[in-house]
């Protein structure tokens, strides 16, 4: 679980969102949909105070449909709320966040429709580029489950360690067959304060704001176009009973709306890249994650 992620935003982020408690929710109360129109709609979100949802609303409303946003700022929560019925949605995950959830806690919710991948990006304050980092330097990546195979794979991707088998969303430092650098993983809100001590760092967009880090010390990111990306697609999520109700496909398919989409960057900036995979992709892509997190959990 998907800036995820300011994110996770939308899960980087992350994820984070995923990947990424750190308060209690802003609880709310979800009012159910109106049982003759189904037209007021209540959706889970992590960043309500942004302007896009605004934009997001008011394109909803003109096509007959009331959205209610309820906040959360505890990523633990807004799943939860799903399968109990206190929302309709939700979109704060992207699908590898989903997956662990769903196999942890039995539950089948399902991906309708993808939003947007933002890169996971490796900072220095020392070099500019991954080349000019020297063998037997220090990279610091998070260390929790979701956002560390995602660091691994970036780093993967820099030339800078060679994954077992080519590494996947489940990977771990164990997996690390060559490097020519030390990887040191920490809690991810340390990412940023460490990265002084070393050659470079993985830090998740929202303790890199909060760090101010510069693009310029931004030296890599993964490709968000990429099949190591997939698994961090961020989507609309919803309970399996609803997963071809009109009116919900219909809200995930407005995210893409050209207003929409040009409110979300100027809020969310340039870094991600919305993604439009068909409904079938973004479950199958789900089903496969989970499928390998039971395989390497028995």
């Amino acid at each position: 679980m998907s800036r995820l992620s300011r994110l996770t935003r939308p899960l980087l982020l992350l994820l984070p969102l995923a990947v990424l408690a750190t308060a209690c929710a802003a609880p709310g109360s979800a009012p159910a949909p109106d049982d003759e129109s189904g037209q007021v709609v209540s959706i889970g979100v992590a960043d309500a105070s942004e302007n896009y949802w605004n934009v997001y609303k008011e394109k909803a409303a003109a096509q007959g449909i009331t959205v209610n946003f309820v906040n959360f700022t505890d990523y633990n929560q807004p799943n939860p709320a799903l399968s109990q019925g206190q929302l309709q949605l939700n979109v704060f995950q992207h699908l590898q966040y989903l997956a662990n959830y769903n196999v942890k806690n039995n539950d089948d919710l399902v991906p309708i429709g993808a939003t947007a991948v933002y890169p996971l990006p490796l900072y220095s304050t020392k070099h500019t580029s991954v080349e000019q980092i020297p063998q037997g330097g220090q990279v610091v990546i998070p260390n929790d489950p979701t956002n560390q195979a995602r660091a691994l794979l970036v780093l993967q991707a820099g030339g800078l360690i060679t994954l077992k088998g080519g590494g996947n969303s489940l990977s771990t430092p164990n997996d690390i067959e060559q490097g020519r650098v030390t990887v040191v993983p920490v809690d991810a809100a340390q990412t940023a304060t460490n990265i002084q001590s070393v050659d470079a760092a993985i830090v998740n967009n929202n303790y890199a704001t909060a760090a101010k880090l510069t693009e310029q010390q931004r030296i890599f990111a993964d490709d968000p176009n990429s099949d190591s990306s997939k698994p961090y697609i961020n989507a609309f999520v919803s309970r399996a009973a609803d997963q071809n109700n009109p009116v919900y496909l219909q809200l995930a398919a407005l995210y893409h709306d050209p207003d929409v989409e040009a409110a979300i960057r100027v809020d969310l900036g340039d870094t991600g890249v919305f993604k439009t995979n068909d409904v079938a992709d973004l479950q199958a892509t789900t089903v496969g994650i989970q499928d390998d997190i039971r395989q390497a959990g028995s």
